[in-house]
């Protein structure tokens, strides 16, 4: 029998059913596409470091990290082109739903004071990126063996086309966002702004018509006393 990851089995018999009835069809449900995730580190003073972020990262992940290289020279930081700066691995398919199961059961319970995660990194295109401010929450990282407490950025690619519809799939798939009306409150509290800056503009094109009026009223009550 072919091995099935439990999120994406999850998601195959669960969550397309959940999502279904707010859509016309079943192929309209959004799905996450891919898990990137992204270190920087300051190979220019340790070149060490850009070796063991790559190390950690792979042993996080379980697919090999590759080497993120600078594209130009910048001579404030002694940076040369093609430097490497950093590390990053992009996870799909099996590995994107093992992944992603491990981070939510096992490594965000880890980190320091969690209360939940913010639902203000979406980028208004259906993505959500979250940091991660210490490798050590990572349960694969041993903190004796680490030389340097460092930390990554973790983006989560849906092909949702809107921010409220990425966050409903994330939900459904495990990610404990702060309050289930975080990111609606930010959407409608946006909209309450343009309302009143609409009104503001209402209120102001009626102050001149007034005083247009008056100002015309004037004029013929002149025009008359002359007469």
């Amino acid at each position: 029998m072919k091995y099935i990851p439990r999120l994406k089995k999850k998601y195959n018999e669960e969550i397309i059913n959940n999502l279904q009835k707010n859509y016309k069809s079943v192929m309209q449900v959004p799905k996450l596409l891919k898990i990137c995730l992204n270190q920087g580190v300051n190979a220019v003073t340790d070149k060490k470091q850009i070796e063991a972020a790559q190390k950690e990262m792979t042993i996080i992940t379980g697919q090999k990290a590759v080497l993120t290289k600078s594209k130009k020279d910048i001579s404030n930081f002694k940076l040369r082109k093609g430097m490497p700066v950093g590390v990053m691995v992009t996870l799909r398919s099996d590995k994107m739903y093992e992944f992603l199961d491990r981070f939510v059961t096992s490594t965000l319970p880890r980190v320091r004071d969690f209360n939940g995660i913010s639902a203000k990194g979406f980028d208004g295109r259906g993505n959500y990126t979250l940091g991660i401010k210490e490798q050590i929450a990572f349960p694969e990282i041993s903190i004796d063996k680490i030389n340097k407490v460092t930390g990554m950025d973790i983006t989560f690619v849906t092909n949702a086309n809107t921010d409220n519809e990425a966050l409903v799939l994330l939900k459904e798939l495990g990610l404990p966002f702060k309050g289930n009306n975080s990111h609606n409150k930010i959407k409608n509290e946006i909209k309450e702004d343009k309302i009143v800056e609409n009104d503001s503009v209402l209120v102001d094109k009626e102050k001149n018509t007034v005083e247009e009026n008056e100002v015309n009223v004037q004029d013929t009550l002149n025009k008359d006393k002359i007469e």
